[in-house]
């Protein structure tokens, strides 16, 4: 790299030297790696589009809520990302969830868009949000209440799933034990 072409960027403003005591110049490799196409440069924050269902009997309403939340996008004028998921709201293991969570964390998104509340979490929803927005990321819920009928079956749904963990913790603590007495 010749010294003509560092400080020709330089005046573009293409680069910025670090200046040294006796008027010497430092630059940033990285950024000389970057003019020359050698690295990308990190992707553009964007808008993501996040939906789930419970079950994969409900898979035809996980296809609407995209094609909603499409539908809404491309009235916006945002580039979008999808990220779906078939996962209850009480299963902490969301790989959705947490792919969506670690892109905010790398700033890789402005904004998280959603039909309903309950589609992110039934609980712990503002702690989410609050998440999102301490990272700069707005939150965009489409409709404020979902269909009830829908919702009244999720939640029955995570109530079994929540009594059915609860009853197995139980009951595997009195495996251990041959009397068939309760351990408590």
């Amino acid at each position: 790299m010749s010294r003509r072409t560092l400080i020709n960027w330089e005046k573009e403003g293409l680069i910025t030297p670090l200046r040294l005591p006796m008027g010497r110049r430092r630059y940033k490799k990285e950024d000389i790696e970057k003019l020359l196409g050698m690295i990308e440069e990190k992707p553009k924050p964007t808008v993501v589009l996040y939906a789930r269902v419970s079950t994969k009997k409900q898979e035809e309403y996980l296809k609407n809520q995209i094609r909603r939340l499409e539908e809404n996008a491309k009235l916006q004028g945002w580039q979008y990302e999808v990220i779906s998921e078939i996962a209850s709201k009480v299963d902490e293991n969301r790989r959705g969830l947490l792919k969506l969570l670690n892109k905010i964390k790398r700033g890789e998104v402005t904004k998280v868009v959603i039909e309903y509340p309950d589609r992110l979490a039934r609980f712990r929803f503002e702690y989410l949000k609050f998440f999102m927005e301490s990272f700069g990321v707005e939150l965009v819920v489409l409709n404020g209440r979902g269909n009830e009928e829908e919702i009244n079956r999720e939640l029955a749904e995570d109530l079994i799933a929540i009594v059915t963990s609860f009853a197995a913790r139980i009951y595997g603590q009195r495996g251990g034990n041959s009397s068939g007495e309760a351990n408590f």
